[in-house]
């Protein structure tokens, strides 16, 4: 079945929203609703486009152009890693920075709930592979939403809970960036999915203000996948904190 795709496309200097939510966040307000991507559904259709003007733009067509060669892609990357873990599931905002002649400056994963970094890492890949027309009156930027709809529920805890749930685990991601050749993102949310005696599941990130490279990462995975948590009994949870990170 087909859902549209919604494509908000901003000038550049236009922020991300960040931080982790302690209630999964709403979609996108926009023309069209977001794509929601059953674990059934693997086709992305047409994309629908809302267009901000500042001081540079991308058309309309000249988004869509460059998005619909991937659209198949993106599902995916998806459908093609989430395997049986039914609780996968959330929502994900890609962010392109385009410069004044088109080329593409910057790919980020603005914001990211899904909590998994080979589908994250998939996502950005494709994206870092599309190619776009020239802005209107200089750099650009857009975001791009998506759903990923999860066939099983995750409990998800709030801030506070998260916060208590860590503690001062979450320094030992400082170890990452003094790792050769380790470039640490700038203000990471990090989400786990938490699962029988406390064990992490799966650990994803984005960040609004850093491109996450894969060095970096995979390392933070490591360490996040050996934090011992609250046992979750019988289900599974879902929390997300923030890395400050630089």
């Amino acid at each position: 079945m087909k859902r549209a795709l919604a494509i908000l496309v901003a000038a550049c200097g236009g922020g991300a929203r960040s931080g982790p939510p302690p209630e999964p966040p709403a979609p996108v307000v926009s023309a069209k609703p977001t794509t929601r991507v059953p674990v059934e559904d693997s086709e992305i259709p047409d994309t629908g486009v809302t267009v901000l003007n500042s001081k540079g733009h991308m058309e309309q067509a000249a988004v869509e152009q460059g998005i619909k060669p991937h659209e198949a892609e993106l599902t995916d990357c998806y459908m093609t890693k989430v395997g049986r873990r039914h609780w996968l599931g959330g929502h994900v905002q890609i962010h392109w920075d385009i410069k004044a002649d088109g080329v593409l400056s910057a790919v980020k994963l603005a914001e990211s709930d899904l909590g998994a970094w080979p589908i994250e890492k998939c996502l950005i890949d494709v994206a870092r592979s599309a190619t776009f027309a020239k802005p209107i009156g200089g750099p650009a930027d857009f975001v791009l939403p998506l759903e990923f709809s999860a066939k099983g529920g995750a409990q998800v805890w709030d801030e506070d809970k998260s916060l208590r749930a860590v503690g001062g685990q979450l320094a030992k991601l400082d170890a990452c960036g003094k790792k050769p050749k380790v470039v640490v993102p700038d203000d990471v949310v990090i989400t786990v999915y938490v699962g029988p005696y406390g064990k992490a599941q799966s650990v994803g990130f984005s960040s609004a203000a850093s491109e996450i490279e894969e060095k970096w990462a995979e390392c933070a995975t490591k360490a996040a996948t050996a934090w011992r948590l609250p046992d979750p009994r019988g289900q599974t949870a879902k929390l997300s904190i923030r890395y400050r990170g630089k």
